[in-house]
């Protein structure tokens, strides 16, 4: 099928499939899957579903979805966290208690390590222009 460049609005009863490029006002019903470029303003209803990364002991922490799930399967187990983007935000949760972990990030505001010993702790880290800052700890050790 062609492109198909459309001057007003424009209604669809089976949805859309393929990249918008755009402005898109009014009320959006269904699910959005893929990315997200520029501002959403307006109520979102049914909350934001993340992607999640399973992590099974010592390794690195992804930059490329918002949630890591945390299984430790040792004593102080070594976490690393590479530099992110302006505005990223990144939740660690401890979820399956195998020992411990020590996340270290490449470049940390105002801390240098976050340990994780129970199921249950969780960091939520947003990066600035200055490094990973700590939005909120529940649980962690700080140091």
């Amino acid at each position: 099928m062609a492109n198909t460049t459309f001057s007003g609005p424009v209604i669809s009863d089976n949805g859309f499939v393929g990249d918008i490029t755009g402005n898109v006002t009014g009320n959006v019903t269904g699910n959005v899957t893929g990315n997200v470029t520029g501002n959403v303003t307006g109520n979102i209803t049914g909350g934001i579903t993340a992607s999640v990364q399973s992590l099974s002991g010592a390794g690195a922490v992804n930059l490329t979805t918002l949630l890591t799930s945390l299984t430790t399967t040792g004593a102080s187990q070594a976490l690393t966290l590479a530099d992110g983007t302006v505005g990223q935000l990144k939740i660690i949760t401890h979820t399956v208690d195998g020992g411990s972990a020590i996340l270290t990030p490449t470049t940390a505001l105002g801390f240098t390590t976050m340990t994780f010993t129970n199921a249950g702790d969780t960091i939520t880290l947003v990066y600035t222009s200055a490094g990973w800052a700590i939005v909120g700890n529940r649980g962690g050790t700080v140091a």
